[in-house]
């Protein structure tokens, strides 16, 4: 694997932890996991999203920060495939905090965070609304249930936009609808064999077109 730093990217229940878990297992990597499991306020978060938002983003934003200079400190040799990069930090800010949370939280992020390194690669994981509907169901976390679609509709927006910009690192943008990360060894090794041959700017996977072409 020519990329030493992976991050892989998109809304909730497209099925980043599963190809970064598994994507570093297949090239001898170090997964790097975010803190979404770690963050005491989350449950909460999705109950009464108003009461606790800076609280959580911040809990987020610290723990994200944290993981990065761990990882700094560990192994060099082998690639590093993380299941997020650290800019999500601020779609969900964005998303979830009033203008004076904002305002604060923005302060922060640019004062902690202009020394970190880039991914070598992202992997943008798309799919719409109803299959993320469809993943989060089936994974069955109580917590996730409460998620609106009106949030998870505008998480896609604002991740679309995100990357519609994106040019800090070759990205490889996939259409993740008709994919089955978890259970399908060939769309697994098919997304592997894309990644490997990446090489530099930003490059597409959708399935659906290849099987209807």
């Amino acid at each position: 694997m020519k990329y030493q730093y992976i991050a892989v990217e998109g809304p909730i229940g497209v099925g980043k932890t599963t190809l970064a878990k598994k994507l570093s297992a297949a090239v001898r990597g170090r997964y790097l996991a975010d803190s979404d499991a770690i963050n005491p306020y989350l449950k909460a978060f999705y109950q009464q999203p108003d009461r606790v938002a800076f609280h959580t983003q911040m809990h987020f934003l610290v723990s994200r920060l944290e993981a990065m200079e761990a990882a700094r400190v560990t192994d060099e040799t082998r690639p590093v495939v993380a299941d997020f990069m650290f800019e999500k930090d601020r779609l969900f800010a964005e998303l979830t905090l009033d203008e004076s949370e904002w305002q604060m939280y923005s302060a922060l992020f640019e004062r902690t965070t202009h020394n970190l390194p880039k991914p070598d690669l992202v992997v943008y994981l798309q799919a719409p609304l109803e299959r993320l509907v469809q993943r989060i169901e089936r994974r069955g976390l109580k917590h996730e249930q409460r998620i609106e679609s009106r949030y998870l509709q505008r998480l896609i927006e604002l991740y679309e936009r995100f990357f519609h910009q994106y040019d800090a690192s070759p990205l490889l943008i996939v259409n993740a609808a008709e994919i089955n990360l978890a259970d399908s060894p060939a769309d697994f090794e098919m997304l592997v064999e894309r990644i490997r041959s990446v090489d530099g700017g930003r490059h597409f996977v959708n399935p659906i077109a290849s099987a209807t072409s």
